[in-house]
């Protein structure tokens, strides 16, 4: 049985934090969200990822596209090309509202109603690009709430929220992901869909950067690099 749930996007973040939950010997439920993305391409990378490493895998439905979000409304544009100071500076129309907030809350209601400990999230706040919701203080924040909000929290059993990458540069992530052996070539980060990657926007940018900062050949195919 699990004993606690990791929220997999499919991206190369997350997939890092499930194998890193597998090494540390946890029994992770991996738990992806259908919340009106414009593609359904991540989904394909996380389900293709929780089959590499033989994990119960969940998708929960979620109605997110009345929110204002270029990641879920296809008039609001993608931002491309951005440098690592526009990153830093400002937030981007690809940030949703409330977005962590609601899965996590999703997840934790999960692995408290499987008898789990922790929720594991691939969140990065080194390799910033500006969201809010990336940042040691809200999840100190959000495992305090959970201690408050829940009976396991009331109980003295406390769900903690668990960030292992939150500090890592995006090179020290492909690297922990080559030592751990997990399927990167697995994984999609496109904030678009298509078949192959577009290597402009801002998810593409940080994770060829990656790549190339960790000396390591990135096993998907751009349209164009960087």
């Amino acid at each position: 049985m699990a004993d606690s749930v990791v929220l997999l996007s499919g991206g190369l973040d997350s997939t890092v934090v499930l194998a890193m939950a597998l090494e540390e010997g946890r029994r992770p439920l991996a738990l992806s969200f259908r919340y009106g993305q414009r593609h359904s391409r991540e989904l394909e990378s996380a389900a293709a990822v929780a089959e590499h490493y033989q994990v119960e895998h969940r998708i929960v439905d979620l109605d997110l596209s009345y929110l204002l979000s270029s990641l879920v409304r296809e008039e609001e544009e993608i931002p491309s090309g951005r440098s690592e100071e526009e990153m830093e500076s400002s937030i981007p129309s690809t940030y949703v509202p409330g977005r962590n907030i609601i899965l996590m809350s999703v997840a934790a209601a999960l692995c408290e109603s499987i008898g789990g400990g922790s929720v594991h999230i691939g969140a990065n706040s080194v390799d910033y690009s500006g969201y809010p919701d990336c940042r040691a203080d809200f999840f100190q924040a959000f495992e305090d709430m959970l201690a408050l909000g829940t009976r396991t929290g009331s109980e003295g059993r406390p769900i903690s929220i668990e960030t292992p990458i939150l500090f890592l540069s995006k090179a020290e992530i492909v690297a922990e992901g080559r030592r751990l052996g997990a399927p990167l070539e697995k994984t999609w980060s496109c904030y678009r869909g298509g078949g192959k990657a577009c290597g402009t926007c801002d998810s593409c940018l940080l994770r060829l950067k990656g790549f190339a900062e960790a000396g390591e050949e990135d096993g998907l195919d751009y349209e164009v690099e960087g």
